[in-house]
């Protein structure tokens, strides 16, 4: 069986992009950094519902040791790596006068210095196997202007140029490929306020062209496509997945 390894999958995106690939057989590694019980949760509940072996493994991604500690126990487990989805980001929207530079490094040693230390140790075994699929989630955030997240929109540019490098990198037996996402309905894009909710839906829905924002599992399936045999030739590219943004 094919082994998958998704960060940040105790929660959110990275849950349903679990589950997905469960439903197809895949052994599954969850990792998490601060929710245990979600992902102790989940790995139950995926080995209970599909059958499949399950690992759930603790790292801060910021963390070099840890990402060498979250390998190399996934290949004691498993003995291969199959499929990479980079996941696991952080947004903190403040205004730019919160910011500092202690601020801005945490979001990038998260969302790109992160996804880059774990594309090195896996794409190092995907080559040797000879096979693997490198997926990183982007966000549409990269082409737009969010001042309050700007930091998080500045990895995720970045982590496009990245996904072009480590194409090059690993060729030719290795894929490596980007979602954009727009917006989904995720906690992180949730706001406390009930009211406020609404109407951010509300609002932000009227500049996508089918009028909503996506479920996680419409993400889940395009990570689930370009991991498949059907999605082989595809290397090197950038799938915007957001509704139709306008």
């Amino acid at each position: 069986m094919k082994v998958a390894l998704i960060t940040g999958s105790s929660k959110g995106l990275g849950r349903a992009i679990a589950e997905s690939f469960a439903q197809k057989n895949y052994n599954i590694v969850i990792h998490y950094n601060l929710h245990e019980k979600e992902a102790f949760n989940l790995q139950d509940e995926l080995k209970r519902k599909y059958h499949v072996q399950v690992l759930c493994t603790k790292a801060d991604i910021k963390e070099e040791n840890d990402i060498k500690n979250m390998v190399s126990k996934t290949m004691e487990t498993f003995g291969r790596i199959d499929v990479l989805v980079n996941n696991a980001g952080i947004c903190k929207e403040t205004l730019i006068s919160e910011k500092n530079k202690q601020t801005f490094h945490e979001t990038l040693d998260t969302n790109l210095i992160g996804p880059f230390l774990i594309s090195k140790y896996v794409g190092e075994i995907m080559k040797k196997q000879e096979y693997g699929k490198i997926i990183n989630i982007s966000s549409t955030n990269a082409f737009m202007g969010h001042p309050m997240s700007m930091e998080y929109d500045a990895s995720k540019l970045a982590l496009l140029s990245l996904t072009k490098n480590l194409a090059v990198e690993f060729a030719p037996y290795v894929n490596v490929n980007a979602i954009i996402p727009g917006y989904i309905n995720t906690d992180m894009n949730k706001i406390e306020d009930e009211e406020l909710q609404k109407i951010f839906i509300e609002e932000e829905s009227k500049h996508i062209l089918l009028g909503r924002f996506a479920e996680p599992e419409e993400i889940a399936n395009v990570a689930l496509f370009l991991a498949s045999e059907e999605a082989r030739y595809i290397n090197g590219s950038f799938l915007v997945v957001d509704g139709g943004g306008i």
